[in-house]
């Protein structure tokens, strides 16, 4: 039996859906899987000896695609399971006659699946998105294994990111501190980068943190303005890792701090200690799944309202102040 699984395009999601994955090849023992994902979160699997198999759909989710379509028919797939609600990857699925296209009913594309099955109630308790993937398995008859999120790191993969660490200047046995300032859903997941700076000074000066910045390209702006901000320069790498880089340099790291964000679920899948700074979004939703983890978020009374741009005054996130943030990080540095 061959299996093609459709991994969310969200760095974070994708972390998120692994349980599930998990589950499924649990349930199938005997099958061949293969993950069908976007580029930039294809790095995220085969890190278990080439099982599952990954094909790169180059991140198209369009019904006009038909390359990504036709690489997938000439794989001649038995079942292909969605973790994606987009009409788009259903049509994908589809237009590449795979004959069974299980996932939930969602974004009108009901009539395009084989088995379709209700999403959550919207109006009902928050519910961890690791759950959301496992619920869609649970209720196609597929049983659930103990979830657990975990990424691995080759040695090859430590040894360079601790080698490049050393170059840069943070070999020398002080704290490792990883700060995420960035968020690519919208900026009203960021806390204020002058907070960012004044949290860096605290740790500096009280436990001696050597910072290091991370964040995309698009980022640089505001790990810029930290940097611009602090007494020590820091390590700013924004824009200068690859994925498996980025991951690596959280490997090494005694605690990450971050907005949420998909980097934040790859230092929890790494069991790295993570301080969250939330704001529109949900923690008991999206929020780190494991432990050590501390959540930073004040209620607000237009919050969650999951707005990529505040419209109002940004209180949930300006209530958090860096004071705050820095006695969070030390009940993890000890």
């Amino acid at each position: 039996m061959k299996i093609v699984v459709r991994i969310p395009n969200w760095i974070g999601d994708a972390i998120l859906a692994r349980p599930a994955l998990d589950s499924l090849a649990a349930h199938f023992p005997d099958a061949e899987i293969a993950v069908a994902a976007a580029g930039w979160v294809r790095d995220l699997f085969g890190d278990e000896g080439g099982r599952p198999r990954i094909l790169n759909l180059n991140g198209s989710g369009s019904p006009r695609d038909m390359k990504a379509a036709e690489a997938l028919r000439a794989e001649r797939f038995d079942l292909g399971i969605l973790f994606t609600n987009s009409f788009g990857s259903a049509l994908q699925f589809r237009k590449a006659g795979i004959p069974a296209r299980w996932g939930y009913g969602r974004d009108g594309r009901g009539f395009l699946l084989t088995r379709a099955v209700r999403p959550p109630d919207p109006q009902a308790e928050p519910r961890h998105q690791v759950h959301y993937y496992l619920d869609l398995l649970g209720r196609l008859g597929i049983p659930a294994i103990a979830p657990s999120l975990r990424l691995g790191l080759s040695a090859a993969e430590r040894e360079e990111a601790q080698r490049r660490l050393r170059e840069l200047g943070a070999g020398d046995g002080r704290p490792l501190v990883v700060f995420n300032p960035g968020a690519s859903y919208g900026p009203a997941k960021r806390w204020p980068a002058e907070r960012f700076a004044v949290l860096a000074e605290h740790l500096r000066r009280a436990r001696g943190a050597r910072i290091v910045l991370t964040g995309s390209a698009g980022e640089s702006a505001v790990t810029a303005e930290i940097a611009s901000r602090m007494d020590e320069p820091p390590i700013d790498l924004a824009g200068r890792t690859t994925l498996r880089g980025l991951l690596g340099i959280i490997g090494e790291a005694s605690l990450f701090v971050t907005n949420d964000s998909g980097p934040m679920h790859m230092a929890n899948a790494l069991r790295v200690p993570v301080v969250a700074i939330f704001g529109p979004t949900e923690p008991r939703a999206t929020g780190p799944f494991h432990f050590p983890a501390t959540v930073l978020r004040k209620d607000a009374p237009c919050g969650p309202c999951l707005y990529r741009t505040c419209p109002f005054d940004h209180r949930c996130m300006l209530a958090i102040t860096a004071e705050e943030a820095f006695e969070a990080c030390l009940a993890h540095l000890g």
